[in-house]
């Protein structure tokens, strides 16, 4: 079946471009002086029967981390990304991944920790692995990167067949193509990616000198017979390797360690079958060490072209081809690094051919650029992965000085904004906080829709979606639209008997001009009915002008259709956070400020204060940039300054009066500190209002008094549907809470934890 007649024929180019892609990466847990770290498996993984991303392999000091197939590489690489944060922030102070394929310093065999799990078979399963090939070997870590057809593509191809089992068959004759091709031509990949050309004498002292990859070398982990597994047929692929288990030659299955698995829709390889090849699982690639996350997206890039190229072209290998690409295979892995491939010609060859499958396929230019880097590496050994390995060992002093190091760095990477998952740091922040925790719990994650911060979740079987991290099935609509509503908010709370203040409703600019004179003579707050984040709030603790009152007005109308002029209440706000009944975490928050030193401007301040790293813009950093809009503008007015004047040094002018983080304020950390007493007022408020999520803003003017049948000791000022969780997690001043954790334990009250 010539495939490639069949796409051009019917014009499925477009669709065989695109594919589903996964990567495991397996890396060792490594002591901070290049031991190996033979505690358990971190406990805050949860239990590993079902975790999904987060995994041990042969030891207890081996992690696999799984990225789900995603349709698009560098979704895959953003997932890959994410998962190493994760990883690096769970690990123990002490611990790093090690950043090579080869081992960090090992103890002896007997003192390898074998992976401790609640099934015994994988258990015994691994023992026999450890007495057949040594614990040693077992360490040898890689890349595995997983390859499947788009379904519409595969579609398309077996619709051009009348019988089911011929379109089966034509769907696994384009996987057993693309095996083929790749066996007969590896050595390629191996000459570029080959990153293991050193070892620590602890795993052996037979290697004498460098080579492009042991891992993939006599010396690597391979299975240890002659036996050769059949890729003419899904029959013979499935029949050799079941004999071989029969015959006891593989104690089970998944013992077969060949460079290119075949996958199917269950483990046993009898299934392939029944239902076919699903995808297919790629397994000869060493770590990256120059890459933090083991494989560089312009290796995603080449791999992604070279499978296409190997199902384009028209060479269809045979047996003969396979075990020659073998052989090519091994000789490249043990070449000198610096010196030329012995395959050189034949290399190059591919690469022209790879860059017309490019053409053909009317892909993007990254694919040429990485291809035209693949060419340089071919006419410049000294710049192979190896080579380059190489030198910085020797700049380094040792294999296992280099590999702490790197390890240490990138560690040091996913530390430099906590706050931030790297790979989904273009989303809302405490969207980031919630995807952290659910990658680190267990929970199967699938982004939705980034810009609208839609997840869906799903642990045990059971479904859950989320938006914006907070909003959950927990709360119905008409409870974000209730506290989405300024008025009606307030006209519960009060029918309730909770202190609310006084105010009046406009819905033009011109109506709310002409009650003026009712607050010239009042501290007031002007702020739109339905909006969110602070956006529109003007505060006067005294008095306004009737031409600060009437710009206060005009910067509310520009949020919202209808405005709210209410009486200013005297005290402090606090932010408390409300979630299944619980005040969880209270925030005191002080309005966008700065403080004079004598020397420089405002504005120059306000520059200043918004270089610290916690601050950012969109709800991306913990706390938000100071602006310098029309609303700072009046502010600093109203006080005597503008945005050139010099403060002396002490002075604290404020640009706004509301306290909003997404406005520019401080946070300070008041959970341990607030009363029960005003604790369980807002937990009653929000019982009231009927929701589970929700951040009630409160003015207390002292925290020592309570209520009284004359004076209340609060004013509840609004509650908000969308209340931001990163402002609780990292505060400008005290200790954080962690409230994503617990709006996952809300749906999932049975999921298991450390």
């Amino acid at each position: 079946m010539m495939i490639k007649t069949i796409i051009k024929e019917h014009h499925l180019e477009l669709l065989f471009s695109k594919g589903s892609f996964g990567i495991e990466k397996e890396g060792l847990r490594t002591l901070m002086d290049g031991r190996l770290a033979l505690t358990p498996h971190p406990s805050v993984f949860g239990n590993r029967s079902f975790h999904p991303y987060i995994q041990t392999d042969f030891s207890e000091s081996q992690l696999e981390l799984v990225t789900p197939p995603q349709t698009a590489l560098n979704e895959q690489y953003q997932f890959l990304t994410a998962l190493h944060d994760v990883a690096n922030r769970s690990l123990s102070e002490d611990e790093f991944i090690w950043p090579f394929s080869m081992p960090s310093v090992l103890p002896e065999e007997e003192l390898i920790p074998i992976i401790d799990v609640e099934d015994k078979k994988e258990i015994i399963y691994r023992e026999g692995l450890a007495e057949k090939y040594g614990k040693k070997k077992q360490m040898i870590s890689g890349i595995h990167f997983n390859f499947s057809f788009s379904p519409d593509f595969l579609n398309a191809l077996s619709s051009h067949f009348e019988s089911e089992e011929v379109k089966q068959q034509a769907v696994n004759e384009a996987y057993l193509k693309l095996s083929r091709n790749f066996f007969r031509y590896q050595w390629v990949l191996t000459y570029l990616f080959g990153a293991s050309p050193v070892c620590d004498p602890t795993f052996s002292d037979d290697v004498k000198s460098y080579s492009r990859s042991i891992r993939n070398s006599p010396l690597g982990y391979h299975n240890s017979f002659d036996h050769t597994v059949s890729y003419d047929s899904v029959k013979e692929y499935a029949s050799d390797i079941e004999q071989m288990v029969e015959e006891g030659i593989l104690l089970e299955e998944r013992e077969y360690y060949g460079a290119a698995r075949l996958r199917g829709k269950g483990k046993a390889v009898s299934n392939l079958l029944t239902h076919g090849i699903r995808y297919i699982e790629l397994r000869s690639f060493d770590v990256n060490p120059f890459d933090a996350m083991g494989f560089s997206y312009d290796q995603t890039q080449l791999v992604d072209l070279f499978l296409k190229t190997m199902v384009w072209m028209d060479k269809d290998s045979d047996s003969q081809d396979v075990e020659q690409g073998m052989k090519q295979n091994e000789v490249t892995a043990m070449e000198d690094p610096f010196s030329e491939s012995h395959y050189k010609a034949e290399g190059l060859a591919l690469i022209e051919e790879m860059k017309q499958t490019a053409k053909d396929l009317n892909l993007s230019p990254d694919y040429q650029n990485v291809l035209n880097k693949a060419v340089r590496v071919f006419e410049h050994p000294e710049l192979t992965l190896a080579a380059r390995t190489v030198r910085a060992v020797e700049e380094e002093g040792s294999f296992v000085n280099l590999g702490i190091s790197l390890g240490k760095r990138y560690k040091n990477l996913s530390y430099e904004k906590p706050f931030l998952l790297r790979g989904f740091d273009d989303m809302e922040m405490s969207t980031q906080l919630l995807l952290f925790d659910a990658l680190q719990m267990g929970i199967d994650v699938d982004v939705l829709d980034k810009h609208d911060q839609f997840l869906e979740l799903t642990y045990k079987g059971k479904t859950e979606y989320v938006r914006n991290a907070n909003m959950t099935s927990k709360d119905s609509t008409i409870s974000h639209w209730l506290m989405g509503n300024k008025t009606v908010t307030k006209k519960i709370l009060e029918k309730h008997g909770y202190s609310v203040p006084k105010g009046n409703e406009f819905s033009t600019v011109k109506e709310a001009v002409a009650y003026f004179d009712l607050f010239k003579d009042k501290a007031i707050v002007i702020k739109p009915k339905s909006t969110n984040y602070g956006l529109g709030i003007t505060i006067f603790k005294n008095p306004p002008s009737k031409e600060s009152y009437e710009e206060g007005i005009r910067l509310a109308f520009k949020e919202d259709s209808e405005v709210l002029v209410e009486e200013f209440i005297e005290g402090t706000e606090y932010r408390f956070f409300v979630l299944n009944g619980r005040t969880e975490a209270v925030v005191l928050r002080i309005p966008a400020n700065v403080t004079g030193d004598g020397t420089h401007t405002v504005k120059e301040l306000i520059e200043e204060k918004n270089t610290h790293p916690y601050r950012g813009g969109n709800h991306r950093a913990p706390l938000e940039k100071i602006k310098m809009g029309e609303i700072e503008q009046l502010m600093l007015k109203e006080q005597g300054y503008q945005f050139d004047s010099i403060l002396e040094k002490g002075k604290t002018v404020y640009l706004r009066e509301n306290s909003n983080i997404s406005t520019g304020g401080d946070s300070v950390d008041m959970t341990n500190q607030m009363p029960d007493y005003f604790k369980k007022l807002a937990e009653d408020m929000a019982d009231a209002l009927g929701v589970k999520v929700t951040g009630l803003d409160l003015i207390i003017p002292d925290l020592t008094l309570e209520n009284t049948d004359t004076q209340a000791a609060y004013s509840v000022i609004e509650a908000n549907y969308n209340p931001a969780m990163h402002m609780h997690a990292y505060v400008h001043k005290g200790e954080g809470q962690r409230l994503t954790k617990k709006v996952l334990t809300m749906l999932y009250p049975d999921i298991e934890l450390s």
